[in-house]
């Protein structure tokens, strides 16, 4: 059975729920089908899996970005636990620069989300051992590798963290503002698009 996708406030941002098939046994899920996708125009061509664990209850990792020509797609589930999952176009020019979405993508719910090329990525853990395991369209490349700071103040991503710090690694604490780089992502008209059925 295909899977549901439910397009978010930014255009291009999708949360994909997946159908799992219960038993006595357990479930089985199709977690990634290829027509489901291409029907859509969404991306197909994943060439790397990558997976993290994170032991603690309100580690930030991000805002996380590759810029062109290894810009990534990427498609975030969670296979333990639960995150925060926040999603920032970084496009200059686009009508929605700078805004961002979230919501919690978790085990239990088992959904997803689809993160174009474009788009600034981050999550923070709503648990502990909180492992997440993601796909993308293009290898990791140091040189183009980026990162936003967590709590830029154009952006304002509201992480819910209440009085907590986050656990941050050395470079997302090192992070420059959005206003301070060039992402190297111009919107263009041919970008906007009709919403996927």
């Amino acid at each position: 059975m295909a899977a549901n996708f439910n397009e978010l406030t930014l255009p291009g941002v999708f949360e994909v729920l997946p159908v799992r098939h219960r038993d006595d046994r357990g479930f089985f899920s199709e977690v990634f089908r290829l027509s489901d996708f291409s029907e859509r125009g969404l991306p197909v061509d994943w060439i790397q899996d990558n997976h993290s664990l994170s032991t603690e209850k309100g580690v930030l990792r991000g805002l996380h970005y590759q810029r062109p020509p290894h810009a990534q797609d990427k498609l975030v589930r969670v296979v333990r636990g639960s995150i925060l999952d926040v999603v920032v176009d970084i496009r200059r020019e686009s009508p929605t620069y700078a805004r961002w979405v979230s919501l919690v993508i978790s085990a239990e719910k088992w959904n997803q989300v689809l993160v174009p090329k474009g788009f600034a990525h981050g999550f923070v853990t709503l648990e502990p051992d909180t492992e997440v395991n993601y796909k993308v369209t293009a290898a990791y490349s140091r040189e183009h590798d980026a990162v936003i700071r967590y709590d830029d103040p154009e952006i304002g991503v509201d992480w819910q963290l209440g009085d907590s710090s986050p656990i941050l690694s050395p470079k997302d604490l090192a992070a420059a503002l959005l206003c301070e780089q060039d992402t190297g992502f111009v919107y263009t008209e041919s970008q906007a698009r009709e919403p996927a059925h």
